[in-house]
């Protein structure tokens, strides 16, 4: 099947004046979200399909920017003409979450009761807060069933959530490389990152627009932690193993020796560049929170109770952050529910990471699964 990108896109932006409640206690109002459309949506708006994005992504998750070299969306090799997620069928939306840094109301932008920047005023959001966020986008698009909610990571978080807050808005939930919580180690390397930046000097407690400063030190070290759990260790040894930077060892602790350091600091200068703080905090933040099963004495099956729609998860064996067994948990709970469910475990090699490549098995099986979406309204 011929596959092609969806062409040069334009980002979109939604205006709320109605305060959004937020988990915390707290509110959020005139606030607006960036989103992206790729496709047409059929005369009875049975065909949309949200794509929810993951920590460092955004709604750009196909296509290209004009003018713009390297401005692929972060899932292009997923979705477009012909591509699994098939945009001559669907109708795919990508919304940029509350907080984020790419256009979005977040840190970075004006509190509209004080007149000044956010900063680290901006209210703590939860993976609950996005997606009812995202709801009001599709009110305001008059969708009123999703054909399938589709996230990887965090984004399958928020497909997940999805299907427990709107169980009769949804037909199918694919959730991909994900977990029902953070597991103890996830929030630690999550709070190592965070620490990294708040004790940077140049964060300022968050304020450090108003200093015309920006925490690169602190953003460099959390996105090398972030990174090295994104791999497996398989994927490491092969690109980089032992190899010297130079030819012979400097016999230094500061500068760098190793390739896979040189790697990392690459890495970490690009994040530092394009990525905001107080966003990485909230963000890491919202992923320890997810939990839905703690409202119901932490019992994974009674939370699944309530969910109406068919389920595809998918796992990869060397993803060592969301492992298969969290999917596995899901897929019980699910099991317990008498749901429907369809499970894959793929043998990959490149870790966490996994879910943003091109691996012929995987998008085998979004393929198979998203022809058996477009059947229902063919």
């Amino acid at each position: 099947m011929a596959t092609a990108s969806v062409g040069d896109v334009q980002p979109q932006r939604m205006r709320f004046e109605a305060p959004l409640p937020l988990r915390s206690g707290a509110r959020i109002r005139d606030y607006e979200l960036v989103y992206e459309t790729y496709g047409q949506l059929n005369a009875d708006k049975s065909n949309a399909v949200l794509v929810c994005h993951a920590l460092n992504a955004s709604h750009h998750v196909a296509g290209t920017y004009a003018g713009q070299e390297k401005s692929e969306g972060w899932w292009d090799n997923l979705v477009g003409p012909g591509k699994p997620l098939d945009t001559d069928h669907f109708f795919v939306i990508g919304i940029n979450n509350l907080g984020s840094c790419f256009g979005s109301t977040g840190p970075m932008h004006t509190n509209p009761d004080t007149g000044r920047i956010y900063g680290a005023d901006f209210p703590v959001v939860t993976v609950h807060d996005w997606v009812d966020a995202q709801a009001r986008v599709l009110d305001a698009l008059g969708i009123t069933q999703l054909a399938a909610v589709l996230g990887g990571s965090l984004g399958g978080m928020q497909a997940l959530d999805w299907s427990l807050r709107y169980p009769d808005r949804m037909r199918h939930c694919i959730a991909i490389a994900t977990a029902p919580s953070l597991s103890a180690q996830n929030i630690a390397f999550n709070e190592v990152a965070r620490r990294a930046i708040v004790t940077d000097p140049d964060f300022h407690g968050g304020f450090f627009y108003e200093h015309g400063a920006i925490p690169k030190r602190g953003l460099r070290v959390a996105r090398m932690i972030g990174h090295i759990t994104y791999l497996s260790d398989d994927v490491m040894e092969q690109k980089f193993g032992r190899e010297l930077r130079a030819a012979e060892l400097g016999y230094s602790t500061q500068d760098i020796e190793f390739q896979i350091e040189s790697y990392l600091r690459h890495q970490g200068d690009k994040f530092s560049e394009y990525f905001d703080a107080n966003t990485y905090l909230l963000i890491t933040r919202a992923l320890d929170y997810f939990d839905p099963a703690r409202e119901h004495g932490g019992d994974l099956s009674r939370t699944f109770a309530s969910s109406r729609c068919k389920y595809l998860l998918a796992s990869f064996t060397t993803d060592w952050r969301f492992s298969p067994a969290r999917s596995r948990e899901i897929v019980k709970a699910l099991v317990d529910n008498r749901r429907d469910v369809s499970y894959a475990e793929i043998d990959a090699p490149h870790g966490h990471d996994a879910f943003l490549l091109e691996d012929p098995r995987y998008h085998g099986v979004l393929r198979a699964y998203f022809e058996r979406i477009a059947k229902e309204f063919r």
